[in-house]
């Protein structure tokens, strides 16, 4: 007999999908997790791909949902999901906004050695950044886009040393995907190896 969460907390389907329909800061929360494991086994489960670990959730020093090693070389992913509210149809497809940032404000340290207390994501701090892109025809899909390609904040009660390194904390995402994006990460992290060579 198979031990689900159905059964460990003797409920039905029907009763989870009640509670998640009902309940949308839970939705993002379940689909957010099941980004990451679908994220694991459609990408990041390949010949190449020695090893794959997983931070603690609760250590807000280390970013990074998915840690791989890939041909030898360590690369960082942060997994990150779209905002369904901005959602629209194009003539090309789709597009809408990924949020991207941190869950929790915290203090991160600038190249420069000083201080700023953010939610925003440092530029760096990851290798790739992957966007599930499951709201846009209920498909497990997703675009991946370099950190180094990520637009910075524009936030203006930041400094401007403090806005180049500090990641904007919403991104526009298409599918098919437009440049800098791509539908599959292994293009970047070749060209990360090259660089890194």
């Amino acid at each position: 007999m198979s031990d689900t969460i159905l059964d460990r907390w003797d409920i039905t389907a029907e009763e989870l999908t009640q509670v998640i329909d009902q309940n949308p800061s839970l939705r993002g929360m379940v689909l957010g997790y099941l980004a990451e494991l679908k994220l694991e086994k459609l990408w990041l489960s390949g010949d190449d791909i020695s090893e794959v670990t997983k931070h603690d959730d609760h250590d807000r020093k280390k970013k990074g949902d998915r840690i791989v090693l890939y041909k030898g070389h360590q690369f960082i992913f942060e997994s990150k999901s779209l905002q369904t509210a901005m959602i629209r149809r194009t003539d090309k497809g789709w597009v809408g906004k990924a949020q991207v940032d941190a869950s929790d404000r915290r203090e991160i340290v600038l190249p420069n050695r000083s201080k700023v207390t953010t939610t925003c994501l440092l530029k760096g701090e990851f290798d790739i950044l992957a966007v599930n892109v499951f709201a846009f025809e209920n498909k497990w899909r997703f675009v991946f886009v370099k950190n180094g390609d990520l637009p910075t904040s524009k936030y203006k009660k930041y400094t401007e040393y403090q806005r180049k390194h500090l990641l904007a904390t919403l991104v526009e995402v298409h599918w098919p995907p437009e440049p800098p994006f791509f539908e599959e990460p292994f293009t970047l992290m070749n060209e990360i190896i090259q660089n890194r060579i």
